[in-house]
This record gives C-alpha cells, sequence and structure tokens, in this order.
C-alpha cells in the first residue's frame, strides 16, 4: 500500500502525518518545548536505592529522577552468576551511563536502562552485545540467517559489538550496511570520548529530532513522496538524507503552495476527530473511547445502522468497521498500555473468530508492540499496546478547569443546596449582619425562580437577609458567600 509523508515545520513545532490512500494512519508532534527523551544517553548520578522495590532514582539533570529497576541493569543480567538484588550492584553518589527508555508521563520520571541501543537506518547497535539478531517482523528463518551472514561479511574483523537488523535491511546492499556500521561506530566512539569529559548528571547523546526520524525510521519502499512546507527543514533534511539515505533524497519535496499544507489534505480536521470521544463509523454506528490513568476503554454501538438480512448480520458488520475504526484510532491516537474493546455482543463462534481475526490483521500495520487476547467470558478484548510517549489528548489538551477532568458538572440545582448548607455553617460561627451570594448566572436564575422558596426560609430560619450577585465570570460549580 503506498504512502505519502506529510510535515509541517512551524518554530515553535513540528507536525508529521503519515497518509495511505488519502486517509491519515499516524499523526506524530514533536514540540521544541517538549522534545522527547527516549533514545537519549546519560552520564547519571545515582541518588536513591530502594531495596523494598528492587529500584534506584538517577539524576541526569532533568526537574524529576528518574527511575531504574533492577531488571533493567544490563551488567546485572549478564555477569554469569545469578542476579543480585540492586542494593549489592549500586549505591549512592554512584556515576552511572543509562539511556532513556520511557519518557515521563504523567507524575511518573522517564524510565532507564543501562544497556544502551543505537538506531541507524539499518541496523541498531547494541555495544555492550556480541550477537547479531534480526528485527521479529522478519519472520522467514532462511532470510534472517542470510542477513545474519550478510552483515557478517561487512562488519571488519576486530569489530566489537553486536547488532539487530532492521526490516528495511532486507533489500540493502553490502556497501548501505557499511556507511550504517560506519555511522554508528562513530556515534559510539564520540559519547565514549565524552562519557570521560563530562560529569554527571550530564547529556551525552541526544535522539535525533522527528524531522529527521522520518527519513531514519519511516520512509520505506512504499512511501511514494515525503512533503516538507519548510524550505529550511527541507534542506537538512535531504543533507542528511544524501549522507545516510540516497535512496530517500528523490522523495523528498519542498511544498511552496499558499494553502497550508495540512489544511490541503484535510489533517487538521483528523486531529480535531482524534480528541473526540465519539467516532462515528460509515455504517452509521460508532465507537465511545475514554481515556483513563488505567487504561483505555472502547465501546462499539451500532447507533443508527439497521442495515443487514438480520440482527446478527447487522452487528457482525458493524464490529468488523470497528475493528479496522479502533487499530486506526489507537496510532492516530497513540493510546497505549491497557486498552479493553467493548465489541457488541456477537452469537456465534464463526463471527466473533473473523472479527478476532480482522482486528489482528489493522493491528499488525502499528509500529509498536501489540499483544491483544481473544474475547473474553464478558465478551471483551483485552489487548496491550507498548506505551513510550504521551498520547496526542496528552499533548495537545490538558484537564478542563471547570470539571477537573471528571467530564461532568455538577447541576445548578446541586450547587444551590450546597450554597445554602454554606450559609448555615457559617450563620453558626458569625454573627454577620447579611450574607451576600456570589455564583454563576445559572445558580443565581435558579434561586430566583425554583429556589426562591428555599432561599426565603433560610433567611427566616437564620434570622439574617440573604442577598444575590451574579458573577459572570465564574463558572456553575463556583461559588463565594460574603459575610457582610
Amino acid at each position: 500500500m503506498t504512502e505519502e509523508i506529510l510535515i509541517n515545520v512551524t518554530p515553535q513545532e513540528t507536525r508529521v502525518a503519515v497518509m495511505q490512500q488519502g486517509v491519515v494512519q499516524e499523526l506524530h508532534i514533536e514540540r521544541g518545548s517538549q522534545r522527547g527523551l527516549v533514545s537519549n544517553v546519560y552520564i547519571g548520578k545515582v541518588k536513591r536505592v530502594l531495596p523494598g522495590m528492587q529500584s534506584a532514582f538517577i539524576d541526569i539533570g532533568l526537574e524529576r529522577s528518574a527511575f531504574l529497576h533492577v531488571a533493567d541493569i544490563w551488567e546485572n543480567q549478564h555477569n554469569g552468576d545469578a542476579a543480585k538484588p540492586i542494593e549489592k550492584v549500586l549505591f549512592e553518589g554512584q556515576s552511572l551511563l543509562v539511556q532513556v527508555i520511557k519518557d515521563p508521563i504523567g507524575t511518573k520520571g522517564a524510565r532507564l536502562s543501562t544497556q544502551l541501543s543505537f538506531a541507524g537506518r539499518l541496523l541498531v547497535y547494541l555495544p555492550q552485545e556480541s550477537h547479531i539478531g534480526v528485527s521479529q517482523r522478519i519472520e522467514n528463518e532462511e532470510e534472517r540467517e542470510a542477513l545474519r551472514a550478510k552483515l557478517q561479511q561487512v562488519l571488519p574483523a576486530d569489530h566489537k559489538g553486536g547488532y539487530i537488523v532492521r526490516t528495511m535491511a532486507e533489500a540493502a546492499t553490502d556497501e548501505e550496511l557499511r556507511a550504517d556500521v560506519a555511522y554508528l561506530d562513530k556515534l559510539w566512539s564520540n559519547l565514549q570520548q565524552q562519557s570521560q569529559r563530562l560529569a554527571p548528571p550530564s547529556l551525552l547523546y541526544k535522539e535525533l529530532d522527528i524531522s529527521l526520524r522520518v527519513l531514519r525510521d519511516f520512509v520505506n519502499e512504499e512511501t511514494t513522496r515525503v512533503l516538507v512546507d519548510s524550505r529550511e527543514t527541507h534542506e537538512r533534511m535531504r543533507n542528511f538524507a544524501a549522507d545516510y539515505i540516497a535512496s530517500a533524497v528523490p522523495k523528498l519535496d519542498h511544498y511552496v503552495g499558499a494553502r497550508p499544507l495540512f489544511d490541503l489534505y484535510g489533517v487538521e480536521e483528523e486531529i480535531e476527530r482524534a480528541l473526540s470521544r465519539r467516532v462515528d463509523l460509515k455504517s452509521g454506528g460508532y465507537l465511545i473511547i475514554d481515556q483513563t490513568e488505567a487504561l483505555t476503554t472502547v465501546d462499539v454501538n451500532t447507533g443508527g445502522f439497521v442495515g443487514g438480512r438480520n440482527f446478527d448480520d447487522t452487528i457482525f458488520k458493524t464490529n468488523l468497521e470497528a475493528a479496522q475504526v479502533i487499530a486506526r484510532q489507537l496510532r492516530l491516537r497513540n493510546l497505549g498500555g491497557i486498552i479493553i474493546c467493548d465489541f457488541i455482543d456477537m452469537d456465534t463462534a464463526e463471527h466473533r473468530d473473523a472479527v478476532l481475526e480482522e482486528f489482528k490483521k489493522m493491528l499488525a500495520r502499528d509500529h509498536t508492540r501489540i499483544s491483544v487476547n481473544g474475547f473474553s467470558s464478558l465478551g471483551l478484548v483485552e489487548m496491550t499496546r507498548k506505551r513510550t510517549r504521551e498520547s496526542l489528548a496528552h499533548v495537545l489538551c490538558e484537564p478542563c478547569p471547570t470539571c477537573q477532568g471528571r467530564g461532568e458538572v455538577k447541576t445548578a440545582q446541586t450547587v444551590c443546596y450546597e450554597i445554602l448548607r454554606e450559609i448555615v455553617r457559617e450563620a453558626r460561627q458569625f454573627n454577620a449582619r447579611e450574607y451576600r451570594i456570589l455564583g454563576s448566572q445559572q445558580v443565581i436564575d435558579l434561586f430566583l425562580d425554583e429556589e426562591s422558596q428555599s432561599l426565603a426560609m433560610l433567611s427566616d430560619f437564620i434570622g439574617k437577609p440573604v442577598s444575590l450577585q451574579v458573577e459572570t465570570l465564574y463558572s456553575q460549580e463556583q461559588y463565594d458567600v460574603i459575610l457582610m
């Protein structure tokens, strides 16, 4: 399936949209002030060792200390003996070479590993390893062995370190492999020199920005064009491609049209839709997607779809379409962690198997690691999608200041009754001359209409007058009781 990659650049952020047959399949946003940290290498200092959690907090120069679990200490897993507890491996004040494997998310700091890896165009270099691995996406065993042998032939005899051969290396020439090996060797050599020169905490290696990562990670033989709307970024990408990915140079185009690039291809509208809870299906059904701290839920509904020969057929067709759309929405929104999909109940095992097969087929296009379980006894499909960075909603949005992220606000009547209770509390503590209620238009209107009798009864009960004042800037839940 052919694809196009669109890159929109402003001084503040770079946005990337991966298009297939004119439909947005993936969105990536990188802001200059919030660059991701994954793959960055630091020389850090151990701040605290927690034996109870078998973890340590490492100072790498960020606002929050990063987190290192004993299972992510490479030396401890490869010392030939049984793994030691973390308190026997690390001590406070120790300097440590670490790499970020997960960005800070929410209140959690970055997650670290002492196993280093550096991605090139065709290879991933593992300086602490000695073996040659092959991407799991290449399933044919003969191809895997052929790629191992091919790489072994181009490596210098005295070369140290291991590699993982990426899927893009399937059609690579020996010369391209040598160029990638040389690039990664130079990168590792520079990093070693810096680690001896700099004191912790210091950044030793910074991952490429998103415009260059597009060339390294996204462009493949199915990519027909990479369209960039910034002359400077286009030039930088051409220079990088000329040095490392010559095959990508002819695919790079500079967009100079008057109409904004993302408007022309409908990407702006797609971003807006990707922030909505509800996703409409072409059949008339719809999805409701809710993202919480612990997991994401996707609920499938038939909505107005009544087509098909019978009700079972209608449900089956809705679930099939939903399986395709859910897979795309997970990529678009970059949803990770535990995901629960509540498809409409199907009576036949044949229909359930067909929907699950379609779902797995659509998920196979994802670059992120995914595991999917079959239908549970409750008719739910449970799955996990590796989460390495914030979701689209967390990058572009923040919790609503009115409802504090609940998605609901108290009714005006509920707020009225809260105010009445508050005045009773105040009257028991203070002997004010008058009580004034400051509230939103909706709350004050209710006090003047349906709840006017309640207000009059309260005034008689406390023996003091109560006045009302509208505050136009107050949300429905905001109010103040002023003692006059």
